[in-house]
């Protein structure tokens, strides 16, 4: 492992050459080496108490994708002319309540703490749920994984940005009728998982017609 030395100015060109691409070019592929390398940058993402509420489908069977057109209002144009296509799953209460199989799996295999560790990270996990964020509903409990889950989705794009790879983040689907789907065609288990976005992954087939407009940054930002 060495210390990163990306220039400033290579980044910042990034994040401005990444625009929400609406039709990709159909006839360009990511390498399975690229999209590896996207998906890894998720995998090595930041989550609350370290504990990845996430999965992540990669849909490349076209009729899975054209099952997902009528519940997804947003992505018919992307799932036609993406690379690579993303579901991004987040968690539900069966899997992140503090006493969960999950968690303790988490603690216990994954992180290989002692027990004394895992005895007062389990009481500090508790006590945020119950008292500091008071998470005591399944929705609740969702939409705190999904917030995780979504600083995955921002690595993964800003990742193919450096490597001059387009994305589209979506939420244009209907998220009851989106998770049915998931759970009759795509096997996903829709009480531990449910739907937080999809992302499209490929080449664009032309810039975008307007130039990248953003609030002034001493808008958006104050010094105390």
């Amino acid at each position: 492992m060495h210390k990163p030395n990306i220039s400033k100015e290579e980044i910042i060109n990034a994040f401005r050459y990444r625009h929400a691409t609406k039709e990709f070019d159909s006839s360009q592929k990511l390498t399975d080496e690229d999209i590896n390398f996207i998906l890894q940058t998720a995998n090595l993402s930041p989550s609350s108490f370290g504990f990845e509420p996430w999965h992540f489908v990669v849909v490349q069977d076209q009729e899975l994708r054209e099952l997902l057109k009528p519940v997804a209002w947003g992505a018919p144009l992307k799932l036609d002319t993406a690379s690579h296509f993303i579901l991004g799953l987040s968690m539900k209460a069966p899997m992140i309540k503090w006493d969960a199989d999950y968690i303790m799996h988490m603690m216990k295999d994954v992180k290989q703490l002692p027990q004394e560790a895992i005895d007062m990270y389990s009481k500090f996990y508790r006590e945020f749920q119950e008292r500091d964020f008071n998470l005591d509903t399944d929705k609740k409990l969702f939409d705190w994984a999904a917030k995780q889950t979504y600083i995955a989705l921002g690595n993964m794009m800003t990742s193919a940005a450096l490597q001059g790879i387009d994305s589209c983040p979506i939420e244009g689907f209907h998220q009851e009728k989106a998770e049915t789907l998931l759970r009759d065609k795509f096997d996903i288990d829709t009480d531990k998982y449910g739907l937080s976005f999809m992302v499209a992954f490929g080449y664009r087939k032309e810039d975008p017609p307007h130039p990248k407009t953003r609030r002034d940054i001493t808008d958006i930002v104050t010094w105390k």
